[in-house]
C-alpha cells in the first residue's frame, strides 16, 4: 500500500458512496460500512496503516487484515500484501489485542479514493455472506478464536507470499470471510471463514506440492 498501490487499486472497481460514520443500521454491506467508517476517522488524502491502527484499537487487527486481503484477490497483487499480513497474524497468534506495526509498514499508505474503491471489490459470493453478517458471541469472537484466527492468516500470508499459480485467491476468500466476522464480533461468520480459510490453504498447499514434484521431475530429467 505504498504510493505505487493506486495503480493497481484504481482497477478493482468503481467507487462507492461513503456512509456516515457508525450508520450500522444501513443498508450497505460491512465491507462499505467499514471502508466508510475507516475514511471517517482518517482525514487527509493518504491513509497511513499506522493511522488505522491507532484509530480502531482492537478491532484495528480484522480491518487491517480485510483492507490487506482484499488486493489480493487481483492477480499480481497478492505477494506485495503477504508480509504485514503475515506480521499482523503471528501478533494475533501471540495473543497481542492491538498491533503493532515497524515504521516501514506503518508508514505505508493508500489514497483516500482507492480506499473507497475497495469497498467494491469483493466477489458476488463475498457480497452473499455480507448480507449475513452481524454481532454474534461465541467461541471464535473470544481471544482464544482471535489466536486461531492470528495463526491462520499467518499461513494465509505465507501463500500469498510464495509464488504459484491459482494459490492465492481461495486462502485470501476465506480470510476475508474471517476478517468479516471479527470486525463485525460474529461468531458464526468467523466459523464459516475458518472452514474455507482451511479448504483455501490445502488447496494452495496441495499445488505448491505438485509444482515443487513437478519441477524436481523436469529438472532431473534434463540433468
Amino acid at each position: 500500500m505504498d504510493g505505487n498501490v493506486g495503480v493497481s487499486l484504481s482497477a478493482m472497481a468503481q467507487p462507492q458512496g461513503s456512509l456516515p460514520h457508525g450508520s450500522h443500521g444501513e443498508a450497505g454491506a460491512p465491507i462499505s460500512r467499514i471502508v466508510a467508517e475507516v475514511a471517517a476517522r482518517c482525514p487527509g488524502e493518504r491513509i497511513t496503516l499506522g493511522e488505522m491502527a491507532e484509530a480502531f484499537g482492537d478491532r484495528a487487527f480484522g480491518l487491517l487484515i480485510l483492507l490487506l486481503c482484499l488486493p489480493a484477490l487481483l492477480p499480481g497483487m497478492a505477494s506485495v500484501f503477504g508480509l504485514p499480513m503475515l506480521i499482523l497474524g503471528v501478533q494475533m497468534g501471540i495473543g497481542w489485542r492491538t498491533p503493532h506495526l515497524p515504521g516501514f509498514i506503518a508508514n505505508r499508505s493508500i489514497n483516500r479514493s482507492d480506499l473507497l474503491r475497495l469497498s467494491g471489490a469483493s466477489s458476488n459470493w463475498l457480497r452473499r455472506i455480507e448480507q449475513y453478517v452481524r454481532p454474534r458471541p461465541g467461541f471464535f469472537a473470544s481471544p482464544l478464536g482471535d489466536r486461531i484466527f492470528g495463526w491462520l492468516t499467518a499461513y494465509v500470508a505465507i501463500m500469498l507470499i510464495l509464488p504459484g499459480p491459482g494459490t492465492n485467491v481461495p486462502p485470501a476468500f476465506g480470510n476475508i470471510v474471517m476478517a468479516l466476522g471479527l470486525v463485525e464480533h460474529d461468531n458464526r461468520t468467523i466459523a464459516w471463514g475458518i472452514g474455507l480459510t482451511l479448504a483455501g490453504c490445502a488447496l494452495a498447499t496441495l499445488l505448491l506440492v505438485l509444482i515443487c514434484v513437478a519441477g524436481a521431475a523436469a529438472l532431473s530429467w534434463l540433468v
